[in-house]
């Protein structure tokens, strides 16, 4: 999506000669409605993508980036609610934030840039590194500095004590869901609005039919042979819907042995009962199986396959960000 795409249409404007600049917020205070990390990229001629302020303050940066790309120094701009420009457009609630303006082929290096995006479509992790002040730039592979290994396992940008701004960039997150059901629909198209790259396993023709989910990844293997083949990661969440043990218990037992960061499963509190009882039986431990969100979903009423859709995304998203 074009909105995650950030630092590939800054490099893509710049090639085209329109011209381009990327504005990262660097540091927030209070209610910045933008964390750390998140980018705009503008055009010489003042398109943009993407979001530094939620709309509050984007005018005021599109202005000094177009500056920036006419003399080609950056700008480290403060907006907040003691600034008169910043107020003006919005920004209240006791809201600062600090945001880096980087002329690309002048302050920030074609070369680094394309780098970082070579980097990013062969899902390789790395991370950003720049110091505001002096202007040194660098891009870390995992292993290559301390500071910016943290960065990567956490996933949050930030500055450093040592006045560096260093942002990771990180594969997709990735959701596995174990049945083409109808809850699988709009769960899906969530995931991925939500940033995932999602995959669906189920080996039932009639369920996994292309036309039922057109544009998807949708494999047909037997579940645990398919997520063995997946490799799930600590960047994976996986689901599983069919309500068929024979389908759904071979595809738990390999994730509750994998990095996987979120196991759900779709079922009542009897029906997950009675797959503890058969995860015991097959040898799993008592934590292992505490790792399960059963029955899968926050609890939030959620009646229709798009409403639970919403629920298991929310439980997804509020393990990966804040261990609940």
């Amino acid at each position: 999506m074009d909105h995650d795409q950030i630092p590939e249409i800054a490099l893509d404007w710049h090639r085209a000669g329109r011209k381009a600049a990327l504005a990262t917020v660097v540091e927030t205070w209070g209610s910045a409605p933008r964390q750390p990390g998140s980018q705009l990229a503008i055009s010489g001629e003042g398109q943009i993508m993407g979001s530094v302020s939620g709309g509050c303050v984007e005018g005021a940066v599109v202005t000094e980036a177009l500056e920036a790309m006419a003399d080609g120094q950056s700008r480290l701009l403060t907006f907040g609610v003691s600034d008169e420009t910043a107020f003006s457009v919005g920004l209240a609630c006791g809201g600062t934030i600090r945001v880096l303006v980087e002329p690309v082929g002048r302050a920030l290096p074609e070369a680094l840039l394309a780098d970082l995006v070579a980097a990013r479509a062969a899902k390789h992790p790395v991370a950003y590194a720049v110091h505001p002040t002096s202007g040194v730039r660098a891009l870390y592979r995992p292993g290559q500095d301390g500071a910016a290994d943290l960065r990567l396992r956490s996933d949050k940008a930030g500055m450093e004590e040592d006045g560096r701004f260093i942002a990771p960039h990180n594969p997709a997150l990735r959701l596995i869901v174990v049945g083409a059901v109808h809850i699988a629909q709009p769960l899906l198209t969530i995931a991925r609005a939500c940033g995932y790259a999602p995959t669906l396993i189920d080996p039932r023709d009639t369920f996994g039919a292309a036309e039922r989910f057109p544009g998807e990844t949708v494999l047909d293997d037997w579940p645990d042979e398919a997520l063995a083949a997946l490799a799930p990661d600590a960047r994976t969440a996986i689901v599983t819907l069919t309500h068929d043990p024979k389908l759904d218990d071979p595809a738990i037992r390999l994730a509750l042995r994998s990095p996987a960061f979120y196991l759900g499963c779709l079922g009542s509190k009897k029906t997950h009962a009675k797959r503890v009882e058969r995860l015991q039986a097959a040898g799993f431990a008592e934590a292992e199986i505490a790792r399960i969100h059963a029955p899968v979903g926050l609890d939030i009423g959620a009646r229709t396959p798009a409403e639970i859709a919403v629920s298991i995304m929310a439980q997804i998203t509020a393990t990966l960000r804040t261990g609940a």
